[in-house]
């Protein structure tokens, strides 16, 4: 048995005290390793199992604490105080304010900050010399140092109101007995642990599987049925670690998973760190949020490689942009235009329900619990369509960027083109507006609503018949395209190239001039077949796939390609159901009021000549 004896006290004194001591430790070590601190990592004995222990002091509370001449600290407390000035944690979304270190945090610090000797106390008056040259905290995951950022922040009060304010926090009055706040209602180091028993490891004061600690405190609606609580997956702690470098707090070690199975086991800390974290804000393990994200989310677990998708030719730029997010920033225009994993998916409420193929398209679970903006411009939350999400950043983000093709009618609002006003759309927030549509393939009428991931997907994804993952995170495939779509004229026609209007619209009744027909003066079929076929006419030289808000049949043309006729007019004018007019020049050829569908095209050698440009 180890001794505690102090080395100043009446020999009277030291028999009643440390006979008890003893009794108690007796009592300890009686319930097996672990659940004292006898032989744990805080014995810092000569004789302790670890490798930082004293040369020769054989006693075990000296370190921590000592019946007198104690440095004024409860409970009555041995070693030297450190004099550092902390940088606590801090994000955007915390309202507690968290100060300098107090309470049991302060004494934890003493050693945990590696500024101390963890052999200088205060009874003795003496240093204690420890072993292999040992003098403060070596560096490593126990050396929190004096930056705290990455760390859970602790010496704040943690009250009702600050529970009301915040709504993520369960009132304090429901915390367990394990998890407690201190006599000044802060939370503490010792909210988690418990720095006597080390029988739950990390002298966590109770197990923690499946984020039992965690969920004492916090509470995020409805992370209970979401995906990453509920659904078991191996995790990445046994297929590759997250990163080890941490540049905010070098001393802090690695973030890495602790060696539990799965995700489900693991919760908040698949994502999260409470020591060390690689993003202080909001303690991500990675060195990004993306990042985070990836190391399930990749080739290196069993779930879906989501990380390659972003390498591919077109992509959300989540690499370059993603570290301008901020959890509180304004959803529509934010300091500086970006995206990240979390503007498109909620962590703590996304599900793996698959939207289905109704009449109003439900939400895919991949998208709950996330903000959107409505076909008015306001606000949503949650959102219920999924266009609503895209027009966060596609609508009325002042940062909105250029249009994919030029255009005679320059809108680059996605809210506008495709709204119920405009003159014609895809039919994304309602159905369109033309009954008869020939070309339209089953299960599509003209009273289907389509999302914009029916466009805009994985090319390599389900839809196509791949088995990479669903949704808009890459695409070889320019913009974010599920299928190829030509938009340069003068490409041979076939099915490749326009594979993604080909999806939806039947090909034979395209190029059978079904939908859009004319004759030339020889008699012979001028509509689609001549156009995309003979003179080899990109479907958006006509068409914007999105919408018009003053034009019909999709009509706005490419001003690369489509330039005004002689009389300086470039317009196409609906007479109704495949019948209208146009005024342009195209390819070299001038139309003048051209009709639709039978007036004849004039031969090209009655063509008014083309003015120069």
């Amino acid at each position: 048995m180890k001794s505690f004896s102090p080395t100043q006290a009446p020999l009277s004194v030291q028999t009643l005290l440390f006979s008890g001591l003893l009794l108690v430790c007796s009592v300890y070590a009686a319930r097996g390793a672990g659940n004292t601190v006898i032989n744990s990592k805080h014995d810092l004995s000569a004789t302790a199992p670890g490798p930082i222990k004293a040369v020769s002091q054989n006693e075990i509370c000296i370190f921590c604490h000592t019946p007198h001449h104690s440095t004024g600290q409860m409970p009555l407390w041995n070693h030297a105080m450190s004099s550092a000035t902390y940088t606590p944690y801090s994000s955007s979304t915390m309202i507690a304010h968290v100060g300098q270190p107090s309470g049991a945090s302060k004494l934890c610090l003493s050693c945990h900050d590696g500024t101390v000797a963890l052999g200088q106390i205060n009874n003795p008056f003496t240093t204690i010399s420890m072993q292999n040259s040992v003098t403060t905290m070596p560096p490593g995951p126990s050396n929190l140092g004096t930056d705290l950022s990455t760390h859970h922040p602790t010496s704040f009060t943690y009250d009702a109101a600050l529970a009301s304010a915040d709504g993520s926090l369960n009132q304090p009055s429901s915390l367990t007995n394990h998890v407690r706040l201190d006599s000044n209602s802060q939370v503490q180091c010792t909210s988690c642990h418990n720095p006597h028993n080390d029988q739950y490891g990390n002298f966590l004061v109770a197990p923690d599987d499946g984020s039992t600690l965690c969920l004492a405190c916090h509470t995020i609606y409805p992370w209970q049925n979401s995906a990453h609580a509920t659904r078991t997956m191996p995790l990445a702690s046994t297929a590759a670690p997250v990163p080890v470098s941490n540049s905010a707090n070098p001393k802090s070690g690695p973030a890495r998973l602790t060696p539990k199975t799965t995700s489900v086991v693991q919760g908040c800390q698949s994502c999260h760190t409470s020591h060390g974290a690689e993003t202080p804000a909001r303690l991500l393990r990675g060195a990004s949020e993306e990042q985070t994200c990836f190391v399930c989310h990749s080739s290196r677990t069993g779930s879906k490689d989501i990380a390659s998708e972003f390498g591919k030719f077109s992509a959300h730029p989540v690499f370059d942009t993603a570290r301008y997010h901020d959890a509180k920033e304004d959803p529509v225009n934010p300091r500086r235009r970006h995206v990240a994993c979390s503007d498109c998916h909620n962590s703590h409420a996304a599900t793996t329900v698959t939207a289905a193929r109704t009449g109003n398209l439900s939400l895919s679970g991949a998208l709950a619990g996330l903000t959107g903006i409505n076909s008015a411009g306001g606000l949503v939350r949650p959102l219920k369509r999924e266009y609503e999400l895209c027009l966060r950043c596609h609508s009325d983000n002042a940062q909105r960027g250029q249009a994919f093709v030029t255009r005679q009618y320059v809108e680059t609002n996605t809210r506008l083109q495709f709204s119920p006003s405009s003159k014609s759309y895809h039919p994304i927030m309602a159905t369109g507006r033309n009954p008869t549509v020939p070309s339209l393939m089953p299960p599509w009428t003209p009273s289907s609503l389509i999302a914009c991931t029916d466009c805009h997907n994985n090319d390599s994804g389900p839809a196509t018949g791949g088995g990479g993952p669903r949704g808009p995170h890459g695409s070889v495939y320019a913009p974010l395209l599920e299928r190829n779509l030509t938009t340069v004229d003068y490409q041979a026609e076939n099915i490749q190239s326009y594979a993604l209007c080909y999806k939806c619209h039947n090909r034979d009744s395209i190029l059978a001039d079904q939908s859009f027909s004319a004759m030339s003066s020889s008699g012979q079929p001028a509509g689609h077949q001549f156009h995309v076929v003979e003179q080899k006419t990109a479907c958006s030289t006509c068409h914007s796939s999105h919408g018009v808000q003053t034009g019909s049949h999709l009509i706005n043309f490419n001003t690369s390609y489509v330039t005004p006729a002689s009389n300086g007019q470039l317009n196409y004018t609906s007479k109704g159901n495949g019948s209208g007019t146009c005024t342009l020049t195209c390819h070299g050829r001038e139309h003048l009021a051209v009709s639709y569908p039978m007036a004849p095209l004039l031969p090209r050698a009655a063509q008014p000549r083309v003015r120069p440009r």
